[in-house]
């Protein structure tokens, strides 16, 4: 019977560009995917925008554009990468698409006969300066569990922790920097705490190889209660007030499905669009107990994925996953999380548009990935060190050493009988097939291509013993030469097989090379015999450690400033054009007041005529009294971007001057228009 697989990976958030974070667990899900298919496996590989949210419909107005319009301008970028990096998702979908509002209906309507939907009144969280009820992600402060700072109001990013809003430490709005006021509201809960939910949980969690072992020992803890009964499974908070964009409850008006029960159902819609465009029948398929269901996902939504997810599935009658496979995040040079700003990010983009070769990035990710739960780092000379060394001298250089003997002497015919030496080499090389196809199927990716690598250097090995160079310069020796580079050629080629999942568009030009069709695993037991191959091109260039260096470049930095005698330096020239971008109001502060735990700072509520209030923080205080200001108009950079401080958020700044040498030419003087101005108006 011929397997059949449905594969999914993590949906990213439609709100920004693919990050090399997405491109690593994509090309992990893809090597997987296409071992797979190289086997015979029928697999549904399937993606999506999580397109719902409030951050989604925050982001849309501030551009002035409708929630959909910005998702499909972000889906529109997905392409290039994809492609870039040879990630073959047989659909790509939207969690706003008809076919997800549909299931998360049914699949909440399923849950509610099954009695596991409970309406309860709560407090949450109210920005009072926006004036909406906040989502979890628009709430930050202390975790409540490890007391770690500038934390989720979901879950902690740092320990794992899952919570509720209100018991965050010290939380502020992400929206305003304003701290929160609790408001009553109704709520619909997903009942995880139900005795039946979590024998259900224990059960499916501890089937034999559906969890990795480090996700078992995390789930542990989230079953555990403590000495007082507290811990333990929660119930889920599913709902959300309006505004929001997102999937209505059905039943019940200005109440959405929070976008963490929507979003993974976007993996069961994805699948069912494209069945629909294939003429295929999802409800069959998905009702076929032979059907593989197996998610690929990052360390932090593993809560969500092996908690929530299957028992949604479960108690709404449907098929639970049989796999989830967690992995860890990509880090840079021993440990460093990337940052674009310090020169540390690897923005994938940035890599195809330098010309850097897709696959190099795919073979360094193949060879750090394992099993297990860990992170991987990306360190730039051993980047160009590995693909250097392993892909173009000891597997492309075979083909090289091998090929031109065979086209400029024999037409490019391979030999019938390539000797004994050669099919021993050849008979130990297919000897690890298996093995390496065990490796593929458990994901060590990492030991696969040691494994390759290894038979490579027999192979090596073979030509140094054998020398085709002098073998073409010897009288009489036209056969050994013809077995010896036949040997090279057919070796090549089983290597190739084995590099396949990794390297499937140099797998592609090799094909086109040896004049055969698209590799199969099963292709490493046969042998091309008296076959003719094509000419051989140049396969792989060596990477160049400058592109690197450019790759990991900082952001440029700005010219020096002109030099003003007598005075502090000019900034460096600008156009009109740079002017008009910064966008001056008239602003009323409408109060002013200390800042608690700072020396310098004011906090600053200004009416910017927008029909609601900002938060700014000003290093002002020496200067003046919150007193004397509130009342007073000033001038507000209106379109900076919100800056998270360490008191909460600062909107915008307030126009000051000062001397540049502030010790020995103290004072702070905010400006303020001549009377007359208004709040809104704008400074041309």
């Amino acid at each position: 019977m011929t397997r059949k697989l449905f594969v999914t990976t993590a949906l990213p958030y439609a709100n920004a560009n693919f990050h090399v974070g997405h491109i690593m667990e994509y090309t992990q899900a893809d090597i997987w995917v296409r071992f797979q298919r190289m086997q015979g496996t029928e697999v549904h590989f399937v993606g999506a925008d999580d397109a719902h949210g409030a951050p989604i419909m925050i982001a849309a107005e501030k551009a002035g554009i409708t929630p959909q319009a910005f998702v499909a301008n972000i889906a529109a970028g997905r392409k290039q990468y994809l492609d870039g990096f040879h990630i073959a998702f047989d659909n790509w979908h939207s969690t706003d698409g008809p076919e997800n509002h549909e299931l998360s209906k049914d699949i909440y309507r399923a849950l509610r006969k099954n009695e596991l939907i409970e309406v309860k009144t709560i407090e949450q969280f109210f920005d009072p300066a926006k004036s909406m009820f906040l989502p979890d992600r628009f709430i930050k402060g202390e975790c409540p569990k490890c007391h770690s700072k500038d934390q989720y109001g979901d879950s902690c990013e740092v320990c794992g922790a899952v919570y509720a809003p209100t018991e965050l430490i010290n939380p502020f709005s992400v929206l305003s920097g304003a701290t929160p006021v609790l408001k009553s509201s109704e709520h619909y809960f997903f009942k995880l705490s139900d005795p039946r939910c979590v024998a259900f949980l224990e059960q499916w969690t501890q089937t034999p190889g559906r969890l990795q072992s480090e996700v078992l020992n995390k789930i542990k803890e989230w079953f555990t209660k403590d000495e007082d009964g507290q811990g333990g499974l929660g119930d889920w908070d599913i709902s959300r007030d309006a505004p929001y964009f997102g999937i209505e409850i059905p039943d019940a008006p200005g109440k959405y499905f929070y976008v963490w029960l929507d979003a993974p159902i976007g993996y069961l819609a994805s699948l069912k669009n494209y069945f629909g465009k294939i003429g295929r029948d999802y409800d069959a398929f998905m009702a076929d107990p032979s059907v593989e269901q197996v998610h690929f996902i990052g360390k932090d939504i593993t809560y969500f994925h092996t908690l929530f997810w299957p028992a949604m599935l479960h108690f709404s009658g449907r098929k639970t996953p049989n796999h989830v496979f967690v992995h860890g995040f990509l880090t840079v040079n021993g440990g460093e999380k990337m940052s674009k700003s310090r020169g540390t990010g690897l923005d994938p983009l940035k890599y195809l548009n330098l010309g850097l070769n897709a696959e190099c990035l795919r073979y360094y990710i193949a060879a750090k990935l394992n099993s297990r739960v860990e992170d991987i780092d990306f360190n730039p000379e051993d980047f160009v060190a590995r693909i250097n060394s392993d892909l173009v001298g000891k597997y492309i250089n075979i083909a090289s050493r091998a090929a031109g003997f065979l086209s400029k002497r024999f037409g490019g015919q391979l030999s019938a009988d390539l000797g004994v030496e050669g099919q021993v080499l050849l008979d130990a090389l297919r000897a690890h097939a298996g093995t390496i196809a065990e490796l593929y199927e458990e994901r060590e990716f990492g030991k696969a291509l040691r494994e390759i690598m290894a038979l490579a250097d027999k192979v090596n090995e073979y030509v140094d013993q054998n020398k085709p160079w002098e073998l073409a310069k010897k009288e009489g020796a036209d056969q050994v030469l013809q077995d010896v580079c036949s040997t090279c050629i057919e070796a090549f080629r089983l290597l190739t097989i084995y590099l396949k999942p990794v390297l499937p568009a140099l797998a592609a030009k090799v094909e086109a090379f040896l004049k055969t069709p698209p590799l199969q695993f099963a292709d490493a037991q046969n042998r091309l015999g008296a076959h003719v191959i094509g000419t051989y091109e140049h396969l792989m260039q060596r990477v160049d450690p400058k592109l690197l260096e450019a790759l990991f470049e900082p952001p440029p930095q700005p010219e020096p400033a002109k030099v003003v005698p007598g005075g502090e330096d000019l900034a460096p020239e600008i156009k009109i054009d740079d002017f008009t971008k910064v966008d001056l109001r008239i602003a009323k502060i409408v109060k002013a007041e200390h800042v608690e735990g700072s020396d310098k700072l004011l906090r600053l509520t200004l009416d910017a005529g927008e029909g609601r209030l900002r938060n700014v923080f000003s290093g002002i205080k020496s200067a003046y009294k919150p007193e004397d200001l509130e009342g007073k108009l000033t001038v507000l950079v209106a379109n900076l971007a919100p800056r998270k401080m360490k008191f909460g958020i600062s909107e915008g700044m307030v126009l000051a001057a000062s001397h540049a040498d502030e010790k020995a030419n103290p004072g702070v003087f905010v400006l303020e228009p001549f009377p007359g101005a208004q709040p809104g108006m704008r400074v041309r």
